[in-house]
């Protein structure tokens, strides 16, 4: 790990020291080599003083058992109907894997306890079916969970919840997670499986706003991965239900609790309900990070030099680009009214977030805000970035005198023989 690695994870300590984590966990993953690393994941997080509160599943182990006993379970999920020989079959497979998660907290020095939190009732009649012993989370015990938590205890919720008659209920794991993070107002949901997280033409979703979350499942575009398409109903519900971020994560992948928390780029899909990804005007407090963030690319004669002063003077030009409240580029849009006509500029993406497409959102930004400002004529000049300005910004090569005279005169003295690139924004005339 390098210098700026860590630096980059120390910013996200003091942000989660005593937050709430709510942890769900696909069931099978206990029974894998992964599971080990994962529960040392787990104590870092404690170390830091991060409260994690642990959900699971049992679906593999209900279905292994029931097989082995030959029964036909009516459903694993917790979703559908729990006849009494599932119940019965669920209550041994959920104790089951309580039991070895204990074990493994316990081998990473970490304390746990298994908890009653969950009131369930039952979900009653559906349709005209009686989905007999499948609960709904009706109540969280949450004085129960701070008092886990607040002695530093690991609190491990099955898929099952009590009433108040003793009875005991087939609880769906991830709906349990949800109803516990929005009980115990956690920062984050993590959803854990034995699955990739979900992609869209074989491309890995990293963020996904609520509207957008929302937007896919009404297409039914993860009608291939349904347990993932599953887990995103859960995270835009949570989302809805006040959490702001909930995470999709493969947990067959070694180090993804941490690769996923301390970093905003993270390896699985986040759902997020605040403004987790936003382009904003450069402040005074903001231009000595800009300067940083430029400094290469200016050494590199790919962007003109600029000091605090330039950029002072001209302040409402510029914009940056934030992602989990870290700078992550640039761009400024320089106003040439009298010509109808503006410049990009200074447009840079952080060399660990290129290939992302968050050079193209910036252009597209600036050219929204151009037109916004009646600009007919987008222009840009570039020593080393007219290939990318072209394909990917559908800028064409034009001859100097396009350019505003002012503009003109300081490109003749400048030097540095830039491609004029131009783009046409004015507005096609109705018929």
């Amino acid at each position: 790990m390098n210098v700026g690695d860590l630096r980059g994870i120390l910013q996200y300590v003091p942000r989660f020291r005593d937050k709430i984590f709510v942890i769900a966990l696909d069931g099978e993953l206990v029974e894998m080599p992964v599971f080990s690393n994962f529960l040392l994941d787990m104590a870092v997080l404690r170390s830091l003083s991060v409260k994690i509160i642990l959900v699971h599943g049992a679906s593999f182990q209900i279905e292994r058992l029931a097989r082995e006993q030959g029964i036909t379970p009516s459903n694993s999920d917790g979703i559908g109907i729990t006849d009494d020989l599932t119940l019965r079959v669920a209550l041994d497979a959920a104790s089951r894997v309580t039991h070895e998660i204990m074990e493994g907290l316990t081998m990473v020095d970490l304390r746990a306890a298994s908890s009653n939190a969950i009131i369930a009732h039952p979900v009653g009649i559906l349709g005209g079916v009686d989905q007999m012993n499948t609960g709904r989370v009706e109540r969280v015990d949450t004085q129960a969970l701070h008092l886990f938590l607040n002695e530093g205890i690991v609190p491990v919720l099955p898929p099952m919840g009590f009433d108040g008659e003793g009875r005991t209920y087939r609880v769906n794991a991830e709906s349990v997670a949800v109803e516990v993070a929005e009980a115990m107002r956690a920062t984050k949901v993590l959803f854990f499986g034995s699955h990739p997280p979900l992609t869209l033409a074989g491309e890995l979703i990293k963020q996904l706003a609520v509207p957008e979350a929302e937007d896919l499942l009404k297409k039914k575009k993860f009608a291939d991965q349904k347990v993932a398409g599953a887990k995103l109903e859960f995270a835009v519900r949570a989302c809805k239900m006040g959490i702001q971020r909930v995470h999709l994560l493969d947990g067959t992948q070694d180090g993804a609790l941490l690769a996923e928390v301390f970093s905003n780029e993270g390896i699985g899909t986040m759902v997020y309900a605040n403004e987790y990804r936003q382009i904003r005007r450069v402040m005074k407090k903001d231009v000595r990070a800009v300067l940083a963030l430029i400094r290469q690319s200016v050494r590199d004669e790919a962007l003109v030099r600029r000091n605090h002063q330039d950029i002072l003077q001209n302040l409402e030009d510029y914009f940056l680009l934030e992602i989990d409240r870290t700078l992550v580029g640039c761009v400024a849009l320089h106003l040439f009214p009298e010509h109808k006509s503006a410049e990009l500029a200074c447009l840079y993406i952080g060399k660990a977030h290129e290939n992302r497409g968050y050079g193209r959102m910036m252009m597209q930004f600036v050219e929204e805000q151009a037109r916004k400002r009646g600009v007919n004529l987008l222009f840009a000049l570039s020593t080393q970035a007219f290939v990318y300005l072209q394909q990917k910004g559908g800028f064409v090569e034009a001859p100097p005198d396009v350019l505003p005279p002012e503009r003109r005169a300081k490109y003749m003295e400048s030097g540095r023989n830039s491609k004029i690139l131009v783009k046409d924004l004015a507005p096609i005339p109705s018929v």
